[in-house]
């Protein structure tokens, strides 16, 4: 077995990962009561994979209640396993809402899949590897899935938490109690995510693609925004 203090390698280095990177695309905001979308721009302001964060700013577009466009700052907690995992443990998040919204992403199910297949070798039954994918989840479910490797694995977990408004008032007609738990294509830039706030519309899609512009961004130590 893996012994409880081995080193977790980090996910994959990822060049469309970088600070200075923009994103752009929409939030839908869709339930029985409306059905909503916006703009949405982000910008990568640093970048750090080994300490698992980054931050950024996200820019909201013709928000319904907004006279303005809405800035945020946004810190990120990076899913390697090593310093964050699966589960969330604060913001009002708890294990099920956990796995209940990493499995709305379908290249969840494939990382579960393959290290059951890793484990438990391609000789053994179907029926071992659906026990062991089940084993898995509820490892997710009871330690965030510390003993899932994630380090060849072509998309990148996070959650987005942003800390406060840049040019607006809180009364700009959006909240920033929740937080995103996204998922990030090592492939082509493309970033998937859903907004979490128990007072607030569920499963609220963020889709953003990567642009070409690629602006200033800090590396870490330091940085400060301008």
């Amino acid at each position: 077995g893996q012994e409880a203090n081995a080193v977790q390698p980090s996910p994959p280095s990822c060049s469309l990962l970088t600070a200075g990177r923009c994103f752009a695309g929409t939030q839908n905001v869709s339930s029985l009561q409306k059905d909503e979308a916006w703009k949405v721009n982000v910008r990568i302001h640093g970048c750090d994979i080994e300490q698992g964060y980054l931050c950024g700013t996200m820019e909201a577009l013709n928000v319904p209640l907004a006279d303005t466009p809405v800035v945020t700052f946004w810190e990120g907690e990076i899913v390697d396993a090593k310093n964050y995992t699966f589960f969330t443990g604060k913001w009002e998040a708890s294990a099920e809402d956990d796995v209940r919204h990493w499995s709305k992403f379908p290249s969840f199910t494939p990382l579960l899949v393959t290290n059951c297949l890793n484990w438990c070798g391609q000789q053994h039954e179907f029926e071992n590897v659906l026990l062991i994918y089940f084993v898995l989840q509820s490892q997710i479910e009871a330690d965030g899935g510390k003993s899932v490797d994630l380090s060849n694995y072509p998309y990148i977990f996070m959650r987005w938490k942003e800390q406060y408004f840049v040019n607006v008032g809180v009364d700009c007609g959006l909240t920033i109690a929740g937080f995103y738990y996204v998922c990030f294509s090592c492939s082509d830039g493309s970033i998937s995510g859903f907004y979490y706030d128990p007072n607030s519309s569920p499963f609220q899609k963020l889709e953003l693609k990567c642009t070409n512009e690629k602006q200033s961004g800090f590396t870490f130590s330091s940085y400060e925004l301008q």
